[in-house]
């Protein structure tokens, strides 16, 4: 506790006696307050413990609740395919890019990987980028609105509601979609899709720009996230920070150019980083601007993959997974670790296969997102109550890769 001196008057005193000032000793207590859930992808599970000085933060404590989706245990109890379904639901805002991470690992196990048909992977990357444009679009949007920002929230939302429903068109399901199997795919494109899809590239890139005028450029924006949550670049290298959160600090490191994975080696891309255009480098301005020009290399790269889905890779016949993978996957006894670039960062999968069975022997998750929950206590520390919600929403949490 501070002791701080205040100088006050007593009851009795007189103007004629000017040496009857005295001074007490007041003390200020710190407040336990406990903050959030204020975000969607935090809904309910997320609490962070803090301990302030009035308006300042003196430590945050975070409580990741339990959402009971016992991952690792449920992928201990089924078949190596039939575990597809459950990686969905890890970070359910990106659910093709976790399934594209699973599946590759799986396939290096079966030594099937860099084996099937150019089609096969460039439509997985394809769905992976527009998934990956979703994604943002919620970190974005609701992060204008922890600031104060309303309309591009719709804006971003509206965008993303077409996303949304090519594919749903594509798999059947809006947010888990089970679409990306070992071997291939649930099934080709719809006809169509590609022309659909070409048709809203160019819309999105209209509300991006317009989301970068309005709310990247706007000076209380500005004010509200430059130089607030600086996260130097030997700190999020110590606590595993990946994907913007890392980019945001300075350091051009994407699996899809270091781990050249897929078709991503065939495609033209850059790797955004933190520059400290408004502020310090790696400040919550940083991580959130890195978001915003991913969009923009992911529309690359969407334009890319459909030139080649409708050009040299064009559609001949609807393929089976059945043709390159056995119905029961039974790899030899081997530990692999496989991870790919998803939204928020690595996702990566431990898997260990006994070389007896078609149900693996132990399934562990590196998810990106714990790692960032982590670094908030040392971010937040001698940031204002306020700050505190812009650092959180700048790290862009999903609970349910945390809490596996």
């Amino acid at each position: 506790m501070n002791s701080i001196q205040y100088e006050f008057l007593p009851h009795n005193f007189q103007d004629s006696d000017p040496n009857q000032y005295q001074l007490a000793d007041l003390k200020s207590e710190e407040m336990l307050i406990s903050l959030g859930p204020q975000h969607p992808s935090t809904h309910g599970v997320l609490r962070l413990e803090v301990i302030s000085d009035g308006e300042l933060v003196v430590d945050v404590v975070p409580h990741l609740g339990y959402l009971h989706r016992c991952f690792e245990k449920h992928a201990e109890a089924l078949p190596f395919n039939q575990i597809i379904p459950y990686v969905d639901r890890l970070d359910y805002m990106a659910s093709m890019n976790s399934e594209h991470a699973y599946v590759m690992g799986i396939e290096k196990m079966l030594g099937i990987s860099g084996t099937l048909p150019k089609r096969i992977e460039y439509i997985r990357v394809l769905v992976a980028e527009l998934n990956r444009i979703a994604s943002h679009f919620v970190a974005i949007g609701t992060y204008g609105l922890d600031i104060g920002a309303y309309t591009p929230f719709l804006w971003l939302m509206r965008d993303r509601e077409h996303i949304q429903r090519l594919l749903e068109w594509l798999s059947g399901a809006r947010m888990l979609y089970n679409y990306v199997w070992v071997g291939g795919l649930f099934y080709d494109l719809p006809v169509g899709f590609e022309e659909r899809t070409a048709e809203l590239v160019p819309v999105i890139k209209n509300t991006i720009a317009e989301v970068q005028k309005i709310v990247e450029e706007n000076s209380i924006f500005i004010k509200r996230t430059a130089n607030i949550g600086v996260l130097p670049l030997n700190l999020a290298i110590n606590y595993g920070c990946t994907g913007p959160v890392l980019r945001g600090s300075g350091l051009a490191f994407d699996l899809r150019k270091v781990d050249a994975y897929s078709v991503y080696p065939e495609l033209e891309f850059d790797v955004p980083v933190g520059e400290g255009l408004k502020g310090q480098t790696g400040d919550c301005w940083d991580r959130n601007h890195v978001r915003v020009l991913e969009c923009i290399e992911s529309l690359r790269i969407i334009e890319q993959c459909l030139s080649a889905l409708t050009g040299e890779h064009a559609r001949t016949k609807a393929f089976d997974p059945q043709e390159f993978v056995p119905k029961k996957i039974r790899p030899v006894a081997q530990d692999i670790y496989a991870r790919a670039e998803n939204p928020k960062g690595e996702l990566g999968f431990y898997i260990r296969a006994d070389g007896k069975s078609d149900i693996p022997s132990r399934v562990k998750v590196r998810a990106c997102s714990f790692h960032h929950l982590s670094v908030i206590p040392d971010l937040a520390r001698g940031a204002y109550l306020a700050d505190l919600v812009a650092i959180i929403g700048s790290m862009d949490l999903v609970m349910g890769e945390v809490d596996r």
